[in-house]
């Protein structure tokens, strides 16, 4: 069993809107409940005009308040799962080399729209790179049949000869709320946009979930979990 924890993580997919990039930082800096929220950054996009220089300046201010990843947007901005025109293994690998050559050392992962293959999972294994694309829940919007992970409890991911840590997340921004004041299981990986965040209900419901989970939960962060226990990549997957 997962040693008792909470752990959050943000998808950052909007780091150079201002209204955006602002109350993620804000919240980010405050750490409700104690907890330290990783940042999972989508990447600048050249085809969408966003500016390289003001990306790498907010995302130096994210890494050093808290643990600090990769968020992949498989066809860009508006696009978060692939659609069939692109080699994911390649986008990944390249986003962090991109990374890489700016200095930064993201050590988590999360998948846009909830996707990871066995190929993107060995690129992580061979990074050196946690994977935080597996969920506790299946997501609403999914389409039936849709490939994703599904694990409660962070493991070991054997994929051929590679192995890649995975530390699923288990609840949304609504789910937290509900789970807040109810039963929980040990381990708590919760997760939001940051986009949310311009909506001051989901703003607050956040605050007050993360305050009373980290009374009921250690706060830790996600970079620095200890897992035990392997599974292969395909127990864990679903869909086609």
């Amino acid at each position: 069993m997962a040693e008792q924890c909470l752990v959050v993580s943000c998808h950052v997919e909007q780091p150079l809107d201002d209204a955006a990039w602002g109350a993620f930082s804000l919240l980010q800096a405050r750490r409700p409940g104690g907890a330290e929220i990783a940042a999972l950054v989508r990447p600048p996009d050249p085809d969408a005009g966003e500016s390289e220089s003001l990306w790498i300046a907010r995302a130096r201010i994210a890494a050093a308040r808290g643990p600090f990843g990769l968020h992949t947007h498989w066809g860009g901005a508006a696009q978060a799962r692939p659609d069939g025109a692109g080699d994911p293994e390649a986008l990944v690998r390249s986003q962090l080399d991109w990374l890489d050559e700016r200095g930064f050392q993201p050590r988590l992962f999360a998948g846009g729209g909830w996707y990871i293959d066995e190929s993107v999972a060995a690129v992580l294994g061979e990074r050196g790179v946690a994977d935080c694309t597996a969920t506790a829940f299946r997501p609403d919007y999914l389409e039936a049949g849709a490939p994703r992970l599904e694990l409660a409890e962070p493991a070991v991911l054997r994929v051929g000869g590679a192995r890649v840590t995975e530390l699923p997340t288990t609840h949304s921004l609504g789910m937290a709320a509900s789970a807040a004041l109810r039963r929980l299981p040990a381990y708590v990986h919760v997760y939001f946009h940051d986009t949310d965040l311009l909506d001051a209900r989901r703003s607050r419901a956040l605050t007050f979930a993360l305050n009373v989970l980290g009374r009921r939960r250690r706060p830790a962060r996600l970079d620095r979990l200890e897992v035990a226990g392997e599974v292969e990549f395909s127990s864990a997957a679903s869909g086609p």
